[in-house]
């Protein structure tokens, strides 16, 4: 067979301007996470792509000082300028709603308080 019958859900509904969400295809909770990578010898950003479902950069040697070793750094929001060499990644969350409960809590209501006015 030349073509194989993927049923995993890309979750292309969940854009990237949103935290995290619901996919409303497979109805599974999406978490967006952004990472870039960063040479270790001059810390300058590199371009960072996803091989093989690793994060990586895209060339082999820093553009900078020439160094093959990186790390990765989660970024919590995004930047406009940091877009160029971040990366998206979706990822599923274990937490599921039908396991976790919340509740709250209403006030009383308050009694009402007037202006002292004296009337002489």
């Amino acid at each position: 067979m030349f073509f194989k019958n993927n049923t995993d859900c890309t979750h292309s509904r969940i854009t990237p301007e949103i935290e995290s969400g619901y996919c409303p295809d497979c109805g599974k909770f999406i978490q967006n996470k952004w990472y870039l990578t960063r040479c270790s010898c001059c810390n300058v950003k590199r371009k960072t792509v996803i091989k093989q479902g690793k994060i990586q950069p895209a060339e082999k040697f820093c553009h900078n000082c020439g160094a093959k070793e990186f790390f990765v750094q989660p970024v919590r929001a995004i930047d406009f300028i940091d877009i160029n060499y971040a990366v998206l990644v979706k990822e599923e969350s274990a937490n599921n709603s039908e396991a976790t409960s919340q509740y709250w809590v209403e006030r009383e209501p308050e009694p009402l308080k007037l202006l002292g006015f004296r009337t002489a």
